[in-house]
């Protein structure tokens, strides 16, 4: 599809989209309720040594942390022509990882939190040996 203003081709990208909004939601909902946390505590810097203050802010600042480089990799696998449905299972692994994590570090359940994090650097391995396989440069 063209854009006459922009005089370029413009590809979409579902599946990077659709995860990407999905996880922009996530993140939201994360800063929310570290606010909420501090309004309870009345606490408007650092955790005030509140273990769910403390917990609130480490699942936000986890989940910023790991989120945006799984994004940037699962849209240079569709702009190079991944598979959709890989894609798409990618992204499910990326939801369901990070809602393990979250649940389980506010939760303060290993049993959850672990599996969550472990997905998650499944996915920061398997994403660029994937990129690789796709050959973007050939």
């Amino acid at each position: 599809m063209a854009n006459p203003i922009l005089v370029t081709a413009l590809m979409a990208v579902p599946v990077t989209a659709l995860y990407g909004a999905i996880s922009a939601l996530w993140i939201l909902g994360l800063g929310i309720n570290v606010s909420r946390v501090r309004g309870k505590h009345n606490v408007f810097r650092g955790d005030g040594g509140h273990a769910d203050l403390a917990a609130a802010i480490r699942a936000h600042g986890n989940t910023v942390e790991h989120v945006p480089l799984i994004l940037v990799l699962l849209l240079a696998a569709e702009l190079c022509g991944g598979s959709s449905t890989l894609l798409h299972v990618f992204g499910g692994v990326l939801v369901v990882s990070r809602i393990l994590h979250t649940v389980g570090l506010l939760r303060q359940t290993s049993a959850i939190q672990i599996p969550g994090a472990l997905s998650t650097y499944l996915l920061e391995a398997g994403l660029p040996i994937y990129l690789l396989i796709l050959r973007p440069w050939g």
